[in-house]
């Protein structure tokens, strides 16, 4: 089992895709090199284009045995300056870092200054007008439990439910930056990024508070919030 972290601006995606760079593309290329034989991994979550990660966890299995202290060293060798492996841990060969996976930590950044800072460019969404994170906070409360997410689920995607648990979903406002740290069981594709546009209407006064429940409740993706975008978006934990 390895966790890395990832820039992911220059990727589409962690999973592979045909004549396009993906970081699952470039972990596996790593390990043929170091283990002279073809790899595939297995990602607990399966990032979109330009998302980043900083505990991503995936599984393999491997010919021969490297030992955990010097097998980020080796990969980090391999591998491109914006994907780094920090930390290696020998599994139970049925362990899957997907199916085992009981909650993910998603961080979504929000730069809300007047001007935006120049340094965090690739990993926050500026919005300049002020919101109110305290509408914010109040419209997020009824997003919190166990409930069915479809209302924020992009197009193209095939589940068979759309029922997930958001074990908390927490707003921190903190200088110019606004964090909304998001843990559940599970995410429908680009749901984070949904729900977080929305939240951003209420923000913005466009939306109020109590609309969000309805449109939880309702199931209708039109009068939620615009996707937000990817470059603001970071798993930050897996949690077994």
């Amino acid at each position: 089992m390895l966790c890395l972290t990832y820039d992911g601006t220059a990727y589409h995606g962690f999973q592979i895709q045909a004549n396009a760079p993906t970081v699952q593309l470039c972990l596996e290329q790593a390990l043929a090199v170091l283990y002279g034989s073809t790899i595939r991994v297995e990602a607990a979550g399966r990032t979109d284009a330009g998302v980043h990660a900083r505990g991503q966890v995936v599984n393999f299995s491997a010919p021969t045995l490297v030992p955990e202290s010097r097998l980020p060293l080796a990969l980090n060798g391999l591998l491109p300056e914006d994907i780094v492996v920090v930390g290696a841990r020998q599994v139970e060969e049925d362990f899957s870092a997907r199916r085992d996976a009981w909650a993910k930590v998603y961080a979504y950044t929000i730069d809300n200054g007047p001007f935006p800072d120049v340094l965090q460019r690739r990993y926050a969404w500026h919005v300049a007008r002020p919101l109110d994170l305290a509408s914010m906070q109040k419209a997020a409360a009824c997003l919190r439990g166990r409930h069915d997410f479809r209302a924020f689920q992009a197009a193209g995607s095939c589940v068979k439910t759309t029922v997930r648990t958001l074990y908390s979903l927490k707003l921190i406002g903190r200088r110019q930056f606004i964090y909304l740290i998001f843990k559940g069981d599970g995410f429908l594709y680009k749901m984070v990024r949904n729900i977080t546009g929305t939240l951003v209407e209420v923000g913005l006064g466009r939306l109020d508070p109590a609309v969000v429940g309805d449109i939880l409740r309702q199931g209708c993706r039109g009068p939620a919030g615009a996707t937000a975008p990817a470059r603001g978006l970071c798993l930050e934990k897996v949690i077994f």
